[in-house]
């Protein structure tokens, strides 16, 4: 078994037909498991690309994704949205709440396909809630809550199945500094817990604490 829990082989991402768009050009990358790690580098690089390639968002041209010791380029769709479920949580920078359910039944909606979740839905997203100190938020949809507050509840939903890995794509973009701080925070703890991060971000204060700095410019990483 490796100690690696994501491993990127020679990915190539290319967009368009007549005209290309290199995206990604041969980029290779280990993470080992529970570390927290930043892929950094200018705006339109590849570095979301990346990142959506490494969660089984999207598909390489070329070049394959190997999480926790399976190849995801192999797997048909059911099986790879399966293992998404399974393994990997997912935290963007717009938030993608349901705008018409109360921060509790975000938690829940996630937990919807899997059995073991379900059994316990109510003390899990409890649990959650707490973890991020929004318990007292719990009915509270998301139009009733600060930019913050949103992104705890979208951490907390990331985390609802348990997964081995966290992937962030500029999380705190949308924050003002104090909310910045508050949700770094809680990421932290997250990953001192045990949890592998995966943050792809322009904040100094994230990428100045990261274990492992990939950078990405022109769709190659940077040695």
């Amino acid at each position: 078994m490796s100690d690696w829990i994501i491993q990127a082989e020679n990915l190539e991402k290319t967009y368009g037909n007549k005209v290309k768009t290199h995206a990604l050009k041969g980029v290779s990358l280990k993470i080992p498991k529970g570390s927290f790690s930043c892929i950094i580098g200018p705006s339109g690089h590849g570095k979301s690309t990346l990142l959506q390639l490494i969660g089984g968002l999207d598909k390489p041209t070329s070049g394959r994704v190997i999480i926790d010791n399976i190849d995801i380029s192999s797997l048909s769709d059911n099986k790879l949205s399966e293992l998404r479920g399974e393994k990997i949580g997912f935290v963007f920078q717009s938030f993608n709440l349901l705008e018409n359910l109360t921060a509790a039944e975000n938690i829940q909606a996630a937990m919807m396909f899997v059995k073991e979740i379900q059994k316990f839905t109510d003390k899990r997203t409890l649990e959650l809630l707490d973890m991020v100190d929004l318990s007292e938020k719990a009915d509270f949809k998301p139009a009733e809550l600060s930019g913050g507050q949103l992104q705890r509840v979208a951490i907390a939903r990331a985390l609802a199945n348990d997964p081995a890995i966290l992937l962030m794509d500029e999380p705190t973009g949308n924050l003002d500094s104090q909310s910045e701080q508050d949700v770094l925070n809680h990421i932290y703890d997250i990953h001192k817990a045990g949890k592998t991060i995966v943050i792809v971000t322009h904040s100094r204060d994230i990428a100045k604490r990261a274990e492992l700095l990939f950078e990405i410019r022109d769709g190659q990483l940077v040695q």
